[in-house]
């Protein structure tokens, strides 16, 4: 059964996650510059003066957050921030979008041009404070997520369809080898978002513009899919007490009528993974 969570009308919702300790729900809409969050049952935020897009946890009170221009530190206690490390500061044509930590305790962020110039941003990894390029030349970064058994991080390029693996190396967690074709839908009619990966390996992707999230084995075959209320689902995380709740993200952008931007939770869809926790 599907459950609206909150009603706000995003122009575009992204970035959900689950706080493992705090046992709280967090998300974007990275257009509005505002993070938000569900705390005993109410909604607040956070505004922000540029884009926001995405976080890890570090603490119970401090997060890792990526914002057009930056990674900052960030306290929800206090709402103070502080700098992290320079993202593509020198652009004005681009922002962050999709990002998540990896086990190893680094944290994964994508770029993207403000109108999905093609080639404009790329994908990142902060690690033992250094930040860098592993997936240069993209243009709609999306789909971060991690094996559990730690083997892999998968992401897309949006506009190609196709979701990639790339394997990792044990030991440090950087990209060895080349990445590999996951998924191709690069013949239908709707553009993989968000995804994430649950305790089984299997991963479920947010599908902008087919009103759905859909699971894929870890061979790339489709499972299954849990519908959405609206067209535009952007990002998936799983939640809850034992993690079994499938919370969603959506967008109104280009003007879709309610539910378009509500954020939605599904229960008992699948075992999720524990997000990890960024380690500076």
């Amino acid at each position: 059964m599907i459950q609206t969570i909150s009603s706000t009308a995003c122009t575009l919702g992204e970035g959900a996650f689950w706080h493992p300790s705090l046992q709280q729900f967090f998300w974007f809409d990275i257009l509005g510059k505002r993070f938000y969050t569900l705390q005993d049952g109410e909604e607040r935020h956070w505004q922000f003066d540029e884009c926001v897009s995405a976080v890890g946890w570090i603490d119970d009170s401090r997060f890792l957050l990526a914002s057009a221009t930056a990674l900052w530190e960030f306290n929800i206690e206090t709402g103070e921030q502080s700098f992290v490390v320079g993202l593509e500061a020198d652009n004005v044509e681009t922002r962050s979008n999709d990002g998540r930590a990896d086990p190893w305790g680094g944290f994964w962020i994508g770029t993207m041009g403000y109108n999905a110039e093609p080639g404009a941003g790329a994908i990142y990894r902060y690690y033992h404070g250094e930040l860098r390029t592993v997936v240069p030349d993209v243009t709609i970064s999306n789909a971060i997520c991690f094996a559990p058994d730690q083997s892999c991080a998968y992401y897309t390029d949006t506009v190609t369809g196709k979701i990639m693996r790339q394997p990792l190396d044990a030991e440090d967690g950087w990209p060895i080898g080349k990445a590999e074709l996951f998924v191709d839908l690069s013949a239908e009619d709707f553009g993989p978002d968000g995804a994430v990966v649950d305790a089984d390996g299997n991963l479920w992707n947010a599908q902008w513009g087919a009103s759905r999230v859909a699971c894929y084995s870890p061979a790339g075959e489709f499972l299954r899919a849990v519908a959405v209320p609206t067209p535009q689902a952007s990002c998936p995380a799983f939640g809850g007490a034992d993690l079994a709740t499938l919370y969603v993200t959506t967008a109104a952008d280009g003007g879709l009528p309610a539910p378009a931007g509500q954020t939605f939770a599904i229960a008992d869809v699948a075992c999720g993974q524990k997000e990890h926790q960024v380690k500076l």
